[in-house]
Parts: C-alpha cells; structure tokens; sequence
C-alpha cells in the first residue's frame, strides 16, 4: 500500500477509535446506571463487550499500520 494511502487509512482510524472511546465511556455510564437503578444488565454488558473487542480490533489495526509507515 502506498505511503500516503497508508496515512489516510491510519487517520480515519484514528477518528474511529477516538469517537469509539467516547461510546465506550457512554456505555459503561449506561451500566454503571442501569446496576444503581437494580435494573438488568444483560444487554447493555453484552455490547459493551462488543465494543471493546471491536475497538481492540481497531487499536491492532493502527498498531498494524503505524508499523509499516516506520522506515
């Protein structure tokens, strides 16, 4: 892959994992709250979950991609 074409890739995922960290964090304040309320937590830890592996998935992407841009 091209230089530059690298570097685009790598700054859209840069976005991606840092809006992703912002839904994490909204997330876990969802479960933190629905766990106050005594409510079932269930759902809300299954996609939590998920969005933490996807965005481990993407933080292995960036690592990938920042290892072929060194020289």
């Amino acid at each position: 892959m091209h230089n530059e074409a690298l570097q685009d890739e790598l700054r859209r995922l840069e976005r991606e994992v840092v809006e992703a960290e912002r839904r994490l964090a909204e997330q876990e304040t969802l479960l933190v709250d629905l766990k106050r309320q005594g409510q079932d937590t269930n759902k809300a830890s299954a996609e939590l979950e998920m969005m933490r592996d996807q965005q481990r998935r993407r933080q292995a992407d960036r690592l990938r991609l920042l290892s072929l841009l060194q020289p």
